[in-house]
């Protein structure tokens, strides 16, 4: 307990005073300038995780873009070229899904419809489809630039396709279901003709066969005579 009661001593004597006050703000000093330094590379660090991402995305934006442009002459491609072209176009697709914006797997969806109708209509004039790549384009530097509004526009359009998608397959089940039900009722309209029609199909077919009947009795009679006067002159 001596040696505690002398540090006491000399904490509360009046001479260590400026020797503690000199500690103390040492200690603090070091505390808030290695707290500087975190924020400082915490800084630093997240500046360098924004370029690379901002990279990761523009390189992603640019391969989509390329591959608007072999989009729209996919039916001039050879299947080799496909292949790089769809597999570039796959990477892109996966750097876009992984990149840490909101909304990023929107953006994606968004691209990945539009490439897809770009090859369905290669075979329209140059003009359209440039104009269509010019509006891909534009639609994908906004999104780098703002990526919140931008998500708002590709999540409308991914909405409208989806309603319109439904409305072309309800219409397609309706022309189907029209179809069978008209397939299902032929039977029955021709059993409704046949049966209108059968009385005088029946009557025509009674006329023909008493004109049959008529004909074989004729020739049964023929015959006969002609037996008889065949006897008749053997036996002469």
């Amino acid at each position: 307990m001596n040696w505690w009661n002398d540090f006491i001593s000399w904490v509360t004597a009046a001479d260590t005073r400026p020797t503690l006050f000199i500690a103390a703000v040492i200690a603090v000093s070091i505390i808030l300038s290695g707290l500087i330094a975190a924020g400082i590379g915490r800084s630093g660090i997240k500046r360098l995780i924004a370029q690379r991402d901002r990279e990761q995305r523009s390189a992603a934006i640019a391969t989509l873009i390329d591959a608007a442009t072999e989009a729209t002459v996919w039916n001039s491609l050879t299947p080799q070229e496909r292949v790089l072209a769809d597999r570039a176009v796959g990477q892109a697709d996966t750097v876009i899904r992984l990149l840490p914006v909101k909304g990023s797997s929107i953006a994606a969806d968004w691209a990945s419809h539009q490439l897809a109708e770009m090859k369905r209509a290669s075979s329209r004039s140059d003009a359209e489809l440039d104009a269509v790549v010019g509006e891909f384009r534009d639609r994908l530097l906004d999104w780098q630039e703002r990526p919140s509004r931008a998500r708002k526009v590709f999540q409308s359009d991914l909405e409208r396709w989806a309603f319109s998608g439904e409305s072309e397959g309800i219409a397609s089940n309706n022309d189907a279901s029209v179809e069978q039900r008209l397939e299902s009722a032929t039977p029955a309209a021709s059993a409704l003709r046949y049966s209108e029609t059968s009385p005088a199909d029946a009557t025509t077919q009674k006329l023909i066969d008493d004109v049959a009947a008529l004909e074989a009795a004729k020739k049964r009679q023929q015959s006969t005579a002609t037996d008889d006067e065949t006897g008749e002159k053997s036996a002469s």
